[in-house]
């Protein structure tokens, strides 16, 4: 894809200006990890029995650990490092949580933290078509990032979507002890994991809502252990699949939202699972024409 600056009708190249070293990569990444990944940074170059971790990062949403490395060469496998640093997290849990305890000062215990969805997240310029489709396994904890800089002092990050994948990668852990031990920790979660032993009015209502939602704009589904969440920059809508059918959060501040038939609850005070203070609970679709409205203030603003 290229990239063109306008005057007036006039079309300019921007050119791609790459990076030099793998220290670039990290430094602009971690000065911008909320920004960009919606993580918070812990610590940079954490060493841990021989292995050294470029970027230590958690994720509130999930209270998961995330590991990120960046790479700028092409020879190293996906897999094979990213299950070490996922064995290596999960092989020396008190360490991490010492780690994130005492560069934040704060007190973050044990069972707080959900291992089940630790990550590692590869940030490069390119990724070669091998390493592409070596994640195409529809539970692999493994993210790919391209990050481009450009003439005109830009940057862009773009997450590597995998296909359509229907193979899990337990079907090759017997053949590969880490993954085998990992997997039986890890669980990427799937829209088939919250749509199981759903009543199939439910399961209709969230199809429905779901191929609404993904009209927006830069929409992606991220099932977590309690929800599916849409996100653009981050989540705006997150929907729990229930048998009597669905319970959604918009995320936004309960008065921030415009909401004449007040549909939505103010559960700002109240315990809840998904992002934003607005809770709303979806019998039928007599209301989604109006629900999309609501969805869509909060895509807006989440947007931004």
């Amino acid at each position: 894809m290229s990239l063109f600056k306008i005057t007036g009708e006039e079309l300019s190249l921007i050119k791609e200006k790459p990076f030099k070293l793998e220290k670039d990569l990290q430094k602009i990444t971690e000065c911008n990890l909320t920004e960009v990944l919606g993580l918070k940074f812990v610590r940079s170059e954490f060493e841990l029995n021989k292995f050294r971790i470029d970027t230590l990062a958690f994720d509130e949403k999930t209270g998961a650990f995330v590991i990120i490395e960046y790479k700028r060469d092409k020879n190293f496998s996906v897999i094979d490092q990213g299950y070490a640093y996922l064995a290596l997290m999960l092989n020396n849990k008190a360490d991490f949580i010492l780690e994130y305890n005492e560069k934040l000062g704060q007190s973050l215990k044990r069972d707080s933290v959900d291992w089940s969805q630790s990550r590692v997240v590869f940030i490069a310029p390119s990724f070669t078509k091998f390493q592409q489709e070596s994640i195409n396994f529809k539970d692999l904890p493994i993210e790919l990032w391209e990050i481009k800089r450009y003439s005109n002092d830009t940057v862009n990050y773009a997450k590597i979507q995998s296909g359509t994948a229907t193979e899990s990668i337990k079907t090759v852990s017997k053949q590969d002890k880490a993954i085998e031990k990992v997997s039986k920790e890890i669980k990427v979660y799937t829209e088939e994991d919250h749509l199981s032993g759903k009543p199939d009015e439910a399961i209709e209502l969230y199809s429905r809502l779901k191929e609404r939602v993904l009209g927006f704009d830069n929409v992606e589904i991220k099932p977590t252990k309690v929800y599916i969440g849409f996100i653009n920059k981050t989540n705006f809508v997150d929907v729990l699949v229930q048998k009597s059918g669905l319970k959604i959060w918009l995320n936004l501040h309960f008065k921030e939202l415009d909401d004449p038939k007040k549909l939505a609850r103010d559960v700002h005070n109240v315990g809840h699972w998904g992002n934003g203070e607005c809770e709303i609970l979806i019998k039928n679709d007599e209301n989604l024409d109006y629900i999309m409205s609501l969805i869509k203030q909060s895509y807006k603003k989440n947007s931004e």
